[in-house]
């Protein structure tokens, strides 16, 4: 089943490449979206594709960042 999500993130997650190796997961899962550096310093993730795969972002992006999330 298709699934988009919207989520920001918190943290040291700009000037980091946060923004670019969260695009590469993203790529590598076959994901559509964006990630986008926002005025208030945390990253805008938006990603699209089989539930599953982005499942297994947002499981990502929890590892990979331990910051304050919300989304």
């Amino acid at each position: 089943m298709e699934k988009c999500v919207i989520c920001w993130v918190y943290g040291q997650v700009q000037g980091v490449g946060f923004r670019y190796f969260t695009q590469q997961e993203a790529g590598r899962l076959g994901l559509r979206g964006y990630a986008m550096n926002l005025d208030d310093g945390s990253v805008e993730v938006v990603a699209c594709g089989n539930d599953e795969r982005v499942e297994k972002l947002l499981a990502w992006l929890k590892a990979a960042r331990p910051a304050q999330r919300s989304g």
